[in-house]
């Protein structure tokens, strides 16, 4: 591994010490770290942590996601997702709540693009696999 935690062999093989990985702190109570971008198939991995009371605006997965939740809990649209659940959100899945009320960690899948929406329904910012790689770089 080099000094930031991160090796990638000549194969692909990709291993990430998340000990040793900067959070990058995206606002309102919520951080991540980026654990894998690929620019062939725009698929991500990122390792979020909300502190209580941290939400998401709304967005739509122009991708699929999925994550696994490792500590606390996860409320949104369709539910609850307590530590330890696993959940999928489909291509075009809208979520208007995402929040937390206990600091929540998950490991983040996606692929494609997620697009954020501004309070009155107009596009805020597009994030994808060369965004996540931009700020993973300190870009």
């Amino acid at each position: 591994m080099d000094n930031t935690g991160r090796f990638e062999s000549s194969a692909g093989d990709v291993l990430v010490d998340t000990e040793r990985v900067e959070w990058i702190d995206v606002g309102g109570g919520s951080k991540f770290k980026v654990l894998r971008t690929c620019e062939s198939t725009g698929k991500w991995a990122l390792y979020v942590n909300m502190q209580p009371g941290a939400s998401f605006q709304a967005h739509r997965h122009e991708g699929y996601g999925e994550f696994f939740i490792t500590k606390g809990e996860l409320i949104y649209d369709v539910g609850k997702a307590p530590k330890g659940t696993y959940g999928y959100e489909p291509i075009f899945a809208e979520h208007f709540e995402a929040r937390c009320e206990v600091e929540t960690e998950m490991l983040f899948l996606g692929q494609g693009a997620v697009s954020y929406f501004k309070e009155d329904g107009s596009l805020d910012y597009i994030m994808n696999a060369m965004e996540f790689k931009k700020l993973a770089q300190g870009e």
